[in-house]
């Protein structure tokens, strides 16, 4: 096992976090849109990047925490008790038009809450696969995130926070959800 975490440009933790950095700036700049229809189509990619980012997650790094990190189980069952608040949230954010006070103000509660989840995943998750996995395990985990992220849905599933969940109803969500947006012409 590694002493030290591993963060060469190759390892999940790496990859993990500089999604984490893409979700904040999408917060900020979907916050700063000059118009609703700005606003919506930064929406639309910080909704996909999430419920994508999260999904990715929710197959295979809390899976994995879960059976090869000393306390996995605790940590990936408070993260997961996040996301599934998360995906509530953004569901309900996605009913309400862009460009309205009552938007911005879910979204920034949203931003908070996410950004919250994110640090814990780093602090604890991140930090505890670094320490107990090898730069082998980290590039491998990473190719499975990157695999998962290619099925997930695109659209917030709360109830669906599990791995096998996710392998289970996953992919036709994405089918569904993937061909809602293209559909309305929000295809990311």
């Amino acid at each position: 096992m590694a002493s030290q975490p591993i963060t060469t440009p190759g390892d999940v933790v790496t990859y993990l976090k500089a999604q984490h950095e893409a979700i904040k700036a999408l917060f900020i700049h979907t916050l700063d849109a000059k118009n609703a229809a700005d606003q919506q189509a930064s929406f639309t990619r910080l909704r996909t990047l999430l419920a994508v980012h999260e999904t990715a997650e929710e197959m295979m790094i809390h899976p994995r925490v879960r059976r090869k990190v000393d306390g996995g189980e605790e940590v990936a069952a408070a993260r997961l008790s996040e996301e599934h608040d998360a995906k509530i949230a953004l569901g309900n954010l996605e009913r309400i038009p862009c460009g309205t006070a009552e938007f911005s103000k879910e979204l920034i509660h949203l931003q908070r809450a996410v950004i919250e989840h994110a640090e814990r995943e780093e602090a604890e998750e991140f930090t505890l696969l670094g320490e107990q996995l090898d730069a082998d395990e980290l590039a491998k985990l990473r190719t499975a995130v990157q695999f998962a992220e290619r099925i997930a849905p695109t659209h917030p599933h709360a109830g669906v926070e599990s791995g096998f969940a996710n392998f289970a109803v996953g992919p036709f969500a994405s089918l569904v959800d993937r061909a809602r947006d293209a559909l309305r012409g929000r295809a990311v």
